[in-house]
Parts: C-alpha cells; structure tokens; sequence
C-alpha cells in the first residue's frame, strides 16, 4: 500500500513540472512564430527592395544624391541658411 501512495505521489509531482514545462514550451512557440512571421515580412521588404534596385528610377535617385548628377536642362535650386 505505501509503494502505491509514494508511487501515486511521484507521478503527481511529475506530471506537475510535465504541465510547466508544457506552458513553458507554449510561450515559447508563440515567440517564435512571432519571429518568424517578424522575419517573413523583412524577406518581403528585402526583395522588394532588391527588385527596386534594378529600375532605372533607383539608378537616377542614387545619381542624384550620392553622386550629384543631374540632368542636363535641370535647374537645381539651393537653400540658402
């Protein structure tokens, strides 16, 4: 009888920590699917982005601000402080 009750005793205590364990690693998948999800769209805007560098819109804009490139009857307009 007493080796049922320890018996009974021990699976109880385990079968608590299996429970904490359980949210534990439920919390934990949540987290990550957020991630992954985070991490998705970030490959969506990076190919978008490297599909943008191609134009020739993207050539013009780096032209102009890098570079100071402008085209030959534009008129540029500067600020003065």
């Amino acid at each position: 009888m007493l080796a049922i009750m320890i018996m009974t005793g021990v699976v109880g205590i385990n079968s608590i920590s299996l429970i904490q364990k359980e949210k534990a690693y439920a919390a934990k998948e949540q987290e990550l699917l957020q991630q992954i999800t985070a991490e998705e769209a970030r490959t969506k805007e990076l190919e978008e982005f490297a599909t943008y560098t191609k134009t020739k819109k993207y050539a013009e804009e780096v032209a102009k601000d890098k570079l100071g490139l402008v085209y030959e009857n534009e008129i540029i307009f500067q600020e003065i402080d």
